[in-house]
């Protein structure tokens, strides 16, 4: 007999408000080691306050996060990343007057424990990985949006994320791009990083995921595979505006 694997990350009841507004209305679900599950959802339906519950940068106001089995629902957010949960955001966010390299380099020393020469090591298989070694010098704020699209999930590897959080990494982005980009996350997936992926661009979400989550006015309102999902009339009512 086959003993389920306990759950990467766990949510129960986690609700969250804002004056009185409730952004995250008593979330609860799981996701197992390895497994890659997509977060969509009209804007406003609480999709990064999920995501800033996650990683600490918000604090819930009623129920529990467990991460690898440990409550971490109180833990600050730095402590949260050296155990393993890193994250991409929505508008990338790097140093621009550090170097492509001296970025990851930043992210690598700070959010995980490890040598200083296992960071370079780790930063220089990154930066080729992401496709970026060849602007490992230039300068952040200089970048293009692709670029940068890319520093920051670089970024985020640099880490070294048991627990991969996305949010909307393949917005802005031509096909072409997209696609590029579609190809890094799925090798990581392939790897075994668990991976959560807030997107929009819907054709890119459904070239990695296991399975959708569907969030609106901060609930959950599906949570299945894909094609059964996204065929629902409640899902395509809210998300998608098709009145059925």
């Amino acid at each position: 007999m086959t003993i389920p694997a306990e759950p990467i990350l766990k949510l129960e009841g986690v609700s969250k408000r804002f004056g009185a507004l409730t952004v995250t209305d008593d979330v609860t679900f799981s996701v197992p080691p390895g497994e890659a599950l997509g977060i969509i959802g009209p804007n406003g339906a609480g999709k990064s306050t999920l995501f800033n519950l996650i990683t600490g940068n918000l604090r819930a106001d009623s129920g529990s996060i467990l991460f690898m089995g440990e409550d971490v629902t109180r833990v600050p957010p730095m402590q949260r990343c050296i155990a393993g949960v890193g994250r991409s955001f929505q508008i990338p966010q790097p140093f621009d007057k550090l170097t492509v390299f001296e970025n990851l380099l930043v992210a690598a020393t700070h959010g995980r424990p490890c040598s200083e020469r296992e960071a370079e090591q780790d930063c220089a298989a990154i930066l080729e990985r992401t496709e970026l070694i060849g602007s490992a010098n230039v300068l952040a704020g200089r970048l293009s949006l692709l670029q940068r699209k890319r520093l920051e999930l670089a970024r985020a590897m640099a880490t070294g994320p048991k627990l991969l959080l996305l949010d909307e990494i393949a917005g802005g982005l031509t096909e072409g791009e997209c696609i590029a980009l579609v190809d890094t996350i799925r090798s990581l997936h392939r790897e075994g990083v668990t991976i959560i992926w807030i997107e929009h661009v819907l054709h890119a979400l459904n070239r990695v995921v296991e399975r959708l989550l569907v969030l609106d006015f901060g609930k959950i309102i599906g949570l299945g595979e894909p094609e059964a999902i996204m065929a629902s009339s409640e899902v395509r009512e809210i998300y998608l505006g098709i009145e059925v």
